[in-house]
């Protein structure tokens, strides 16, 4: 198993769509990899505030920061 075996189990990771086998192997790659374990945590975070319909309430500041920071992105991968 590597990053790329991974991701490319990471939805049926989530919906307990795994065998024993590649489960246990994604199990053991995380052990040692940094980087999956932050994709997974982060993965899991997000579904978790998704399912939970939670607002969070962010700043005036924060969300013309987030509003710059994006459109950005977009015009950089329009040119």
């Amino acid at each position: 198993m590597n990053c790329t075996d991974l991701l490319s189990h990471l939805s049926d990771y989530f919906d307990d769509k795994l065998s024993t086998r590649l489960l246990e192997e994604i199990r053991t790659h995380t052990a040692g990899c940094e980087h999956c374990r932050v994709v997974l945590n982060t993965t899991e975070q997000t579904i978790h505030v998704y399912k939970g319909n939670e607002v969070y309430e962010v700043s005036d500041e924060l969300r013309e920061r987030l509003h710059t920071a994006i459109m950005a992105k977009c015009l950089a991968v329009k040119k």
